[in-house]
């Protein structure tokens, strides 16, 4: 007979949703436990999503993106040594086990049980954990699922982690390629794009959206699809892949197929088009849930699923699917399983997206704005007009902030360049307490720092909307003189 372990909480997966959820309920007295499929804590997100992407980001960045300073001998064709793999990634496994270690110790310090082994549901409360012991069985009166997605359809041929890749193994291969084909451009195909391509590869684009990344400022992809294309990027934007094989060679190398006819054929094909929810192991049936055809649950505003005691949380949940959204998420529904006060999840959440150059935004866009019928203005500021710009020599970034033409607060920032994803809090703090315009006009910013763009950005947009107020002022002004000669 196996014997039962009770709790007042089962989080089913230990990344940041799971985690964060975990830790504060038990800071509020309740009894935790924490179920990880893998030998190790901290889900894809440590393992193969965001913390070993952005450490092979910096070691690229570090590479091949040096300043170029002023006086430099630009005449010059820059000599470029091509880095092996090994190379790139040797400090990717130290900060990974570095964040495991972090995760490991939250749990264990606040006193949460951990089971590793594959969870299936036997009840909407009962929980079975095949263990390399055996099964164990936990019940739970509440359940949190937080199991993230794994890569979904390869459209043929199995990845091999050689010639067919994805996300969660493209930082395996053993060398580094001449050629590759990415396919899909969304967040991470931009972001792994512009990496091998900062690296020499020859990186061709595919997507069947018309425009990558359309949840974005516009005017910010297209700086973005401009720098990738000064990288000697491929875009095929509108093209959908009907079928992808490896080629044995020699050499080996992967062929596309694509609905438009065309065939493309590279050292190596990234797959990033779409990812599913890891919830086929589950058993859900026996919970009384039902995920889409996308492997997602769907929740309330309080992450509850059809099942009350029940809630999902992370990209499980799909959109916003960041990792900094899923432990926010976490910790809102481990406060409200037990009553505990929160306030619901801010919508001026930030978006950060680490190609290079780095993109980022929080608040609303100028097309969202138009299509709502907002009036709006906008504030630009550039890079090679702020000191920092050339002191780090980036000279092509770009700060944009959106201010309500009436009311004169803050709606939208958008950035692209070095440090977006830092520079973006500031504009955020406004946006979230109501700010506006004045702020940014009344207010010092360090010298030289990358902030200045927020007082450029802000008076290229005051002496807009006072050319706007001037030419109103003097159109019904004329009007008025034309009023009384007529009258």
């Amino acid at each position: 007979m196996i014997d039962t372990a009770n709790f007042d909480l089962i989080c089913i997966g230990s990344g940041p949703a799971g985690q964060r959820a975990a830790v504060q309920a038990a800071k509020l007295g309740k009894r935790v436990a924490v179920i990880e499929q893998q030998d190790f804590v901290g889900g894809a997100c440590i393992d193969t999503g965001t913390i070993p992407s952005k450490t092979f980001r910096e070691a690229v960045r570090r590479v091949f993106s040096r300043p170029r300073l002023a006086g430099a001998d630009t005449r010059s064709f820059p000599s470029r040594i091509r880095p092996t793999m090994e190379q790139l990634v040797a400090h990717v496994e130290q900060v990974i086990q570095r964040e495991i270690g972090i995760v490991a110790d939250a749990l264990t310090r606040n006193d949460v049980t951990l089971v590793h082994g594959r969870a299936s549901f036997l009840d909407a409360h009962t929980i079975s954990v095949a263990t390399r012991d055996g099964a164990r069985v936990l019940r739970g009166d509440n359940v949190l699922i937080a199991v993230g997605t794994k890569p979904g359809s390869t459209r043929g041929a199995a990845p091999d982690g050689d010639t067919l890749l994805t996300s969660d193994n493209v930082l395996q291969m053993k060398r580094l390629p001449r050629t590759m084909v990415v396919v899909g451009a969304g967040v991470i195909g931009i972001e792994y794009t512009s990496m091998f391509a900062a690296l020499g590869v020859h990186v061709t684009l595919i997507d069947q959206r018309p425009r990558p990344l359309e949840f974005l400022d516009h005017e910010i992809v297209d700086e973005l699809v401009h720098q990738l294309r000064k990288n000697d990027v491929v875009l095929r934007c509108g093209e959908a892949v009907e079928h992808v094989e490896v080629v044995a060679g020699p050499p080996r190398q992967g062929l596309l197929r694509l609905a438009s006819g065309k065939h493309l054929v590279a050292d190596v094909v990234l797959l990033t088009s779409g990812r599913i929810g890891s919830t086929e192991s589950l058993n859900l049936q026996a919970a009384g849930l039902v995920a889409d055809d996308r492997g997602r649950l769907t929740v309330d505003q309080h992450y509850r699923t059809q099942v009350a005691h029940i809630r999902a949380a992370g990209d499980v949940i799909g959109f916003p699917a960041l990792a900094a959204t899923s432990s926010e998420q976490g910790r809102i529904a481990a406060c409200h399983m037990f009553g505990a006060p929160t306030e619901p999840m801010s919508a001026h959440f930030p978006v950060g997206i680490y190609a290079i150059p780095e993109v980022s935004m929080v608040g609303a866009t100028e097309e969202e704005l138009t299509k709502q019928r907002i009036p709006y203005e906008s504030g630009l500021a550039r890079y090679r007009e702020i000191s920092r710009g050339p002191i780090v020599g980036d000279d092509s970034g770009m700060f944009k902030m959106l201010f309500h033409r009436d009311d004169r607060t803050l709606l939208g920032c958008h950035c692209i360049g070095s440090g977006a994803t830092e520079l973006i809090h500031v504009g955020q703090a406004v946006l979230a307490l109501g700010g506006g315009l004045d702020y940014f006009l009344t207010n010092v910013f360090n010298y030289p720092t990358l902030a200045e763009c927020y007082k450029v950005a802000a008076l290229n947009a005051a002496n807009k909307l006072a050319l706007v107020r001037q030419a109103t002022r003097n159109g019904a002004a004329e009007s008025a003189v034309r009023e009384n000669i007529v009258e």
